[in-house]
């Protein structure tokens, strides 16, 4: 096999004229995914903030695609990058919560194969690192048919779920096991931080493989966390950024277009979307820029690890016949964990309290901030929206494709625009590795991949699409058909947009163009119909679009209630009510009693260490008000967002605390209501699902009159 390797190296060094006759063996593939990073976060793709010197030179070795899509969210994004499919027909169209329909289980179904599964199966050696997070089930008694071994992967290391500490992980997970970074047998770093351990494992892997079965092609998948929240990075790491973003977020969006248009990533007449933040109204701006100067460090940690992988590969002979792809799961992250005045988180670490807000300066281990919707804005750069969104800041992700014997030479360091998606990865994997894509696997029929192989794109050819691509996440729906988008937020009407002049979603044509607009909606629809998509989790019936229970205004809600999203109450607009009865029988016990809605839109009523807490969260943020202590016993809590926009906290009948200024929500969560946990998105500051163990007898919702 090795002599092969290099025979057939030294024909494409040599040019032969014929691409087949000079195709190299089959490539060993290493695809790298990180976290809620922005599109222009890479000074390759326009960056001038992070230090990414190694993604830069892939970049410049190989081909960048400009229009390169994920699913807007990192669980949808994992399975479809996994699988070839479109994340509702794997099970995994939201998050890890079922929701009663088969697009939405939170698990990975038996009727779709990871690409660790089909290659393993041609011969392939198969290795995995880093965030798993498409399986619900997580804890060391669970079911693990969905961890990595069952699915593929040969060797795995890394955390099941979706955050957590970088210097003390949750969900820490070797092969089959659940462990911490103190007690695991194999790896003991004199100084642990999850974005290095990742990268000393990839190695260490790479370096059995060689040792084991040097003449096999290996799958190697590294998908880090950086730079997701929380913004924690070393001291060293920081102090490079530290004091560089004091003149907020504006000039750093200018400079990064102006570099976007040099590099031809963007046409030359494009604009900048509207701001989402003015650094004039930031009250805390050292805190804020110290954020991104955080942020920074963790990118750049990154990028020294992935440099790091491809010195090994260099070392070991195996850099000229491995095919690179790296690429990022979502857009920016807009997302408000950690960000109120006053919050406080209940992880520990170490023993210490979390500390959140503008009193905490982000980057070590006992803080849990995110970096906030006006550096996202800065991360996206010139596009609209962030994660959770399909308009182009929510889906649109470098992808880097690097392969000395694989790639023309004409095309190298050279831009692909043809657009292209998650689902063609798996494709290009099958190709590449000389190996048919299953119809059955292990007796279950298997559906058909939706992607095409992006091998043509490295040779300047045409993908030969033949179907556009589609997307669909907590409603937000869009079509991508050539120059065209259709696109709409939840419950919002269609927009379309000339993807190809206007990629910034600024000039909407719905009125110009009702053929195209009909043309795309039908078969947006003939997609969701297809895919699992249907019902849409705010979908009423007929078809249309709801807000929730809209009739109702009283719920008597009993312990382990759920109602979804359209049986949940309607609460865009109106004042919340909830009276809960709970006797505790443990000290300082924690827990989620009631919560509605997820880590965008919602609210929560909770225990943090025996601290009674009722959250909301809206676009402007989290606002919570946090009560003393309360005693074993029964107790009756009172919460309320009134109808004026007061939060207000009652326990036995006497206030717990201050009034706190606070919106109404804007619109109804895509999540439903759920009484004793938190199983999607946290609404509040604590991990999911954060079970409440105690006993809860009762729980009365009103709502107010709109």
């Amino acid at each position: 096999m090795k002599l092969f390797r290099v025979l057939m190296g030294v024909f494409a060094l040599v040019g032969v004229a014929d691409l087949n006759a000079a195709a190299p063996g089959r490539p060993n593939i290493v695809i790298i995914l990180s976290d809620d990073m922005g599109y222009s976060d890479l000074g390759s793709y326009g960056g001038v903030d992070a230090s990414t010197p190694n993604l830069d030179r892939l970049a410049n070795g190989g081909v960048r695609f400009t229009q390169f899509y994920n699913t807007a969210r990192c669980c949808p994004t994992r399975a479809s990058l996994l699988t070839g499919l479109y994340p509702h027909q794997t099970g995994v169209g939201h998050m890890m919560d079922d929701r009663g329909t088969d697009g939405y289980r939170g698990n990975l179904n038996r009727r779709c194969v990871t690409i660790a599964e089909v290659l393993k199966s041609s011969g392939y050696r198969t290795y995995m690192t880093g965030k798993w997070h498409v399986t619900k089930d997580v804890g060391e008694n669970s079911d693990k048919s969905n961890w990595p071994l069952q699915r593929g992967f040969e060797k795995y290391y890394g955390t099941l779920v979706g955050a957590g500490n970088f210097f003390s992980p949750n969900g820490l997970c070797r092969q089959n096991s659940l462990i911490t970074h103190k007690s695991d047998p194999e790896y003991q770093p004199e100084s642990f931080y999850y974005t290095e351990a990742l990268t000393d494992n990839s190695i260490r892997f790479m370096d059995q493989h060689r040792n084991e079965s040097a003449e096999k092609p290996f799958l190697l998948y590294v998908a880090y966390t950086a730079a997701h929240w929380p913004m924690h990075a070393r001291e060293k790491d920081i102090a490079k950024y530290r004091g560089k973003f004091k003149d907020g977020y504006q000039p750093h969006r200018v400079a990064r277009l102006e570099k976007m248009k040099q590099l031809g990533l963007v046409s030359t007449d494009t604009t900048l979307s509207p701001n989402a933040e003015e650094w004039s109204q930031v009250e805390h701006k050292d805190w804020e820029a110290e954020c991104m100067a955080v942020y920074c460090a963790m990118i750049e940690n990154m990028d020294t690890g992935i440099g790091r992988i491809v010195s090994h590969l260099k070392s070991t002979g195996e850099f000229e016949n491995t095919l690179i792809f790296y690429l990022q799961d979502n857009g920016a992250c807009a997302e408000t964990i950690g960000r109120a005045a006053g919050s406080r988180g209940n992880e520990t670490f170490e023993g210490r309290p979390v500390r959140t807000g503008p009193t905490a300066m982000p980057g070590p281990g006992d803080t849990y901030i995110a970096y906030g919707r006006g550096w996202a804005n800065v991360s996206n750069t010139p596009f609209r929206e962030y994660k959770h969104w399909v308009h182009e800041g929510g889906i649109s992700t470098p992808l880097i494709a690097h392969w000395p014997l694989g790639i023309s030479k004409e095309r190298i360091g050279q831009l692909e625009s043809q657009p292209a998606h998650l689902i063609d990865l798996m494709a290009t994997c099958v190709d590449l590795a000389a190996v048919d894509y299953p119809k059955e696997f292990h007796g279950q029929s298997i559906q058909p991949r939706e992607g095409v192989s992006l091998r043509p794109a490295f040779h300047g050819q045409s993908l030969n699409r033949a179907q556009p691509l589609f997307w669909e996440h907590e409603v937000n729906k869009a079509v991508r058909d050539g120059r065209w988008k259709l696109v709409a937020k939840a419950n919002q009407p269609w927009e379309l947009y000339d993807i190809q002049n206007d990629r910034i979603e600024s000039n909407n044509l719905v009125a110009a163009e009702p053929e195209i607009v009909r043309k795309l909606s039908e078969q947006w629809l003939a997609y969701a119909a297809r895919t699992n998509v249907l019902p849409l989790r705010t979908e009423g019936g007929a078809g249309t679009a709801s807000a929730g229970n809209l009739k109702q205004t009283r719920f008597e809600l009993a312990p382990g209630a759920t109602l979804e999203q359209d049986r949940a109450p309607a609460i865009a607009g109106r004042g919340i009510s909830v009276t809960a009865t709970v006797t505790l029988a443990k000290p300082k016990p924690n827990g989620v009693i009631l919560s509605q809605g997820g880590s965008r839109l919602g609210y929560t009523l909770y225990l943090d260490d025996g601290k009674p807490v009722f959250a909301v969260r809206n676009s402007s943020g989290v606002h919570e008000i946090r009560g003393t202590e309360i005693a074993s016993g029964k107790h009756e809590l009172q919460a309320r967002l009134s109808k004026n926009g007061k939060l207000q906290l009652e326990v036995d009948g006497a206030s717990a605390g201050a009034d706190v200024d606070c919106p109404l929500l804007s619109s109804q969560p895509g999540e439903g209501l759920l009484v004793g946990r938190d199983d999607g998105g946290a609404v509040g500051s604590y991990r999911t699902p954060n079970e409440f163990n105690e006993t809860i007898h009762s729980i009365v919702l009103e709502l107010s009159q709109k």
